[in-house]
């Protein structure tokens, strides 16, 4: 049997990324940027869940209105994009309570049942946040990104499928754990692990590796995969960076969009929740 997969997309303006040094703006292109987003997932029948910032969602209700009113799932991804890694439990708690303030007044009584922290950023320094998280009726993360190859995020030795969550190591399963961690999953050849399920890798990676290396995943495991408005969308604004931030930020914009529908075709997805069976 065909395995379904889980989809996320973060929804967060371009200016969000920790690579773009800063530059935030005023000048918003969310709405425009999740617009194709949403027109894909509804040719293919397809829903997702979105992992929505809280200062993009103050900005468009009208959007999460109409994420929420097409069947997807709205998830936290913090209120302003803040790395968990900088902040305290007291600040933390502020930006989820900020969060799910705005969603309030613009979903009314909505269950916010899962959690992404930008730049996957909980490991072990900050495994506080997991009952936090907990204390917020949350009852999944998908912030484990389990293995390092990028200097700001990763957790070598983390399980690579979904798991019950220990809240002394965020590398190991207890059964008994409340919250359910379902971490990005690698693709796995012997003692290799390559990144493979979203973001810069899905802008990197040619079609023809991306669709080989998931169907490998799903000999035994369904994947997450994770996606970002601003990658697909050409008038995403371009600036002088550092070679490294240039090429993470903006390398293979122009083909991302082409690249999702194709994994939409080839693949079955649906919303993070129902994955886990947490509807």
């Amino acid at each position: 049997m065909e395995k379904i997969n889980a989809l996320s997309i973060d929804l967060e303006e371009w200016y969000h990324s920790e690579l773009v040094e800063g530059r935030r703006s005023s000048f918003s292109q969310a709405e425009e940027a999740t617009r194709p987003i949403l027109d894909l997932l509804d040719r293919y029948q397809t829903k997702a869940s979105f992992f929505v910032v809280g200062e993009v969602a103050e900005q468009n209700p009208r959007l999460i209105k109409s994420i929420f009113e097409r069947g997807h799932e709205i998830g936290c991804h913090t209120f302003s994009h803040k790395l968990v890694w900088n902040l305290d439990e007291s600040l933390f708690r502020e930006e989820l309570e900020r969060f799910h303030a705005v969603m309030g007044k613009i979903l009314g009584e909505v269950k916010i049942k899962g959690f992404r922290a930008p730049c996957f950023s909980i490991d072990n320094r900050n495994k506080w946040a997991l009952k936090v998280l907990l204390d917020f009726g949350y009852q999944y993360d998908a912030s484990i990104f389990p293995l390092k190859i990028n200097p700001l995020y990763g957790v070598s030795g983390a399980p690579t499928r979904p798991y019950r969550i220990s809240f002394e190591d965020v590398r190991k399963e207890n059964p008994q754990s409340s919250l359910v961690e379902f971490p990005l999953c690698p693709l796995m050849i012997g003692k290799l692990k390559i990144p493979i399920s979203g973001g810069f890798y899905l802008r990197a990676l040619p079609s023809s590796f991306l669709y080989w290396g998931l169907r490998r995943i799903n000999r035994t495991q369904p994947f997450l995969l994770y996606f970002h408005p601003w990658e697909g969308y050409d008038k995403t604004p371009r600036f002088k960076l550092p070679l490294y931030n240039r090429v993470i930020s903006y390398y293979g914009i122009s083909s991302a969009l082409r690249k999702f529908e194709f994994l939409l075709e080839h693949f079955k997805f649906t919303r993070v929740d129902q994955v886990l069976g947490l509807m």
